[in-house]
């Protein structure tokens, strides 16, 4: 039973899942760092306000602070857009560059009586009409 555990924790996918979860931590702090202090301000300079958290309704006595959820639809897009053109297309760009696509296989293959392009899973020459191997 302890081998069994042992053997489950030393597997390669848990410690990459494991130091994904960490890294994941550390680059959630930047990100929200980006957007706490640099881009919400930028935004509360340009609409006025940083967040809408002020916006409140009262309905029978209740509060709905409809307010706070617009703030972090914000704060969720501002995050998806960071993330995206900050980590997604910078490493695009660099697979790409680096690792270009493999090229497609041929399509046909030559006669070799005639040497006209033919598709690969024919028998016979649609040109000379010869048999092809």
């Amino acid at each position: 039973m302890i081998k069994g555990f042992r053997d489950f924790i030393l597997r390669g996918n848990v410690m990459d899942l494991a130091v994904a979860v960490i890294i994941g931590t550390a680059f959630t702090a930047i990100v929200t760092s980006l957007t706490a202090n640099i881009i919400n301000p930028l935004l509360g300079a340009v609409v006025g306000k940083p967040n809408f958290d002020y916006l409140v309704g009262h309905i029978h006595g209740g509060e709905i602070k409809y307010g706070t959820f617009i703030t972090a639809v914000i704060n969720f897009l501002l995050i998806a857009a960071v993330v995206y053109f900050f980590l997604v297309l910078p490493a695009q760009y660099l697979l790409k560059r680096y690792n270009p696509p493999a090229p497609e296989p041929p399509a046909t293959k030559a006669c070799p009586q005639c040497l006209g392009d033919i598709p690969l899973a024919a028998t016979r020459c649609k040109f000379c009409t010869q048999p092809v191997a």
